[in-house]
């Protein structure tokens, strides 16, 4: 008799692209086993005319999910990484990272711009604050104004002729994932955007219990685990808060891993640096982002993350 699993996903096209993703790696790890899945709507796929730092932040994409893990509706839950909180749920865990997409961002406009090219006073649209502050960082005179829905919502309004964006912002991962890269007008270097935490990187969230843990144990990917572990970390030791203002990226080069972090005031105005490397393997690298969190402290991150909404 075959085992059958259920995964758990939101109801966008790229959330059921990811989610297909995963189930084909399980079937190639283990043969003979059956996935069905289960589509369940989020806070933050109902709630689409409100920022998403003001609709709550942690776990406005995850909540319901996680319900539905406790409950034994689903056995694993796929989530876009940068999506979770940083802290595991009591009993909960991410039971596998598979390997990572593109971890960037990408500018869209319909009339060909770059960061740069922009005219002045233009219209950016994005929901994140980490996005906009960078961009301000680079373009004070540019103007931020909120966008929401999923990515075929949010390319139809920025190429619409009389739409109010001159550009939006969008990581290049989920345009990869759909098909959608012939949109995209530029690539965001790292020096102009740092990526969220975890950007490009899926998460299969589980029970915390051997059995799980067994079915996804295939699917994880060591350098990207790795990576993000540390990037997380940098994160968690700022705050936690998937809203903030915070890009973070590490890769391994030279058999040591390379992470930088930065915090950027939300209007643009300053912007805090820094970069450390360590070793290889989980445990320093879950200490790595710590110890990056705390020299970016000492350079006085804590004043730009201040009074945020």
């Amino acid at each position: 008799m075959n085992t059958i699993l259920c995964l758990g996903t939101r109801a966008s096209t790229l959330a059921r692209w990811q989610t297909d993703y995963v189930r084909e790696q399980l079937q190639t790890a283990w043969s003979g086993l059956e996935i069905r899945t289960q589509v369940i709507t989020t806070r933050g796929d109902q709630t689409l005319d409100t920022p998403l730092p003001l609709i709550g932040g942690k776990g406005v994409f995850t909540a319901e999910l996680e319900s539905a893990l406790y409950g034994h509706e689903i056995d694993f839950a796929v989530h876009s990484l940068k999506d979770l909180p940083t802290e595991n749920p009591s009993r909960l865990t991410i039971g596998a990272i598979p390997i990572r997409a593109h971890p960037g961002d990408a500018l869209i406009s319909r009339a060909g711009y770059t960061l740069m090219t922009l005219p002045h006073g233009a219209a950016v649209g994005t929901s994140s604050h980490r996005r906009a502050a960078q961009i301000l960082h680079r373009r004070p005179d540019l103007r931020m104004i909120d966008i929401r829905g999923n990515i075929d919502t949010r390319i139809r309004k920025a190429l619409d002729p009389k739409g109010s964006y001159d550009a939006i912002v969008l990581a290049v991962a989920g345009l990869e994932r759909l098909g959608q890269t012939q949109v995209i007008t530029e690539r965001l270097a790292f020096d102009n955007m740092l990526p969220a935490p975890g950007q490009g990187a899926l998460g299969v969230q589980c029970r915390d219990d051997s059995e799980s843990l067994k079915w996804l144990a295939p699917l994880n990917h060591l350098s990207t685990e790795v990576a993000v572990i540390a990037e997380r970390a940098f994160l968690a030791a700022l705050g936690g808060g998937c809203s903030l203002p915070v890009g973070a990226y590490a890769e391994i080069d030279d058999h040591k891993l390379i992470l930088r972090g930065r915090v950027t005031a939300l209007d643009g105005r300053q912007q805090i640096d820094a970069t450390l490397s360590g070793s290889v393997d989980p445990v320093s690298a879950h200490q790595l982002g710590a110890d990056l969190a705390q020299m970016a402290l000492d350079k006085g991150v804590a004043r730009l993350l201040e009074n945020l909404p």
